[in-house]
């Protein structure tokens, strides 16, 4: 059996994939922001192994995440889960000036797969609107251009890919891989949305904890256990090294 952390994992797809991978009797650690999601989480998931507490809206306490994290010993895999959503209506910055969606979103999940011993297996979750996003990765902190909530969130989930595989590239004892659940209705998707709730924590817990061959991979891109089609740029090693370097110069945590 693993043993799992799962990021933004108080509710949602999060704590949906915990629930499967508890079920499955693997040791799964969860995470909240605050104390109170905290709670929450761990009587929604109660075979949960612990739940940790970290704003990932905050360089300063997604590190010290990372350190509770390490002080646990090391993970057989970590689901990068943690996301706010597309709806913001302006640029919300966060205690180091950032924008809310890509301190959230994109730069949280860098600094802690370069500060977190790396597990065996990582996965990334992004979002079909990955195809969407700004590959130029110019002004990835939203200074110069005119905000808008949809192309920021797009962004990040393109982020979150290139992160993936980098990481697949760099780290060849690493599984690395990342997925698109489906616009689905949760908080986030919202109640019309149009695909199944039910398979959408699937892909993830099959990344992370899966024994079917098509799940030990890296570098792959999946819809509902499957491989999908991910923006060929994505892959293109020189926008993968730049987007690594605006988050290393960002936050100050350059990636092993």
């Amino acid at each position: 059996m693993a043993r799992i952390l799962i990021t933004g994992s108080s509710d949602g797809l999060g704590q949906m994939a915990a629930k499967l991978l508890v079920a499955e009797g693997h040791q799964v650690v969860l995470h909240a922001r605050n104390a109170a999601r905290a709670a929450h989480a761990i009587a929604q998931v109660p075979g949960a192994e612990t739940v940790l507490v970290g704003d990932l809206a905050s360089m300063a306490e997604t590190r010290a995440l990372a350190e509770r994290v390490n002080a646990l010993g090391v993970f057989d895999a970590i689901i990068h889960n943690a996301a706010v959503g597309y709806q913001e209506p302006t640029r919300i910055a966060t205690v180091d000036g950032l924008p809310h969606v890509f301190a959230v979103n994109a730069l949280a999940p860098y600094i802690l797969t370069a500060l977190v011993t790396p597990p065996k297996r990582l996965v990334y979750i992004s979002s079909r609107l990955h195809q969407h996003g700004d590959i130029s990765l110019d002004d990835l902190t939203w200074e110069q251009r005119p905000w808008d909530g949809t192309q920021a969130y797009s962004d990040s989930k393109l982020h979150n890919l290139l992160l993936a595989f980098a990481v697949a590239r760099r780290w060849s004892k690493v599984l690395s891989n990342s997925l698109e659940p489906g616009w689905v209705p949760t908080r986030m998707g919202g109640a019309s949305a149009p695909d199944d709730l039910n398979l959408a924590p699937r892909t993830q817990a099959w990344l992370a904890a899966g024994t079917d061959p098509a799940a030990q991979v890296t570098g792959g891109y999946f819809y509902h256990q499957r491989p999908a089609g991910a923006l060929q740029a994505a892959r293109d090693s020189a926008i993968q090294e730049r987007f690594l370097s605006v988050c290393a110069l960002l936050s100050g945590v350059a990636m092993p």
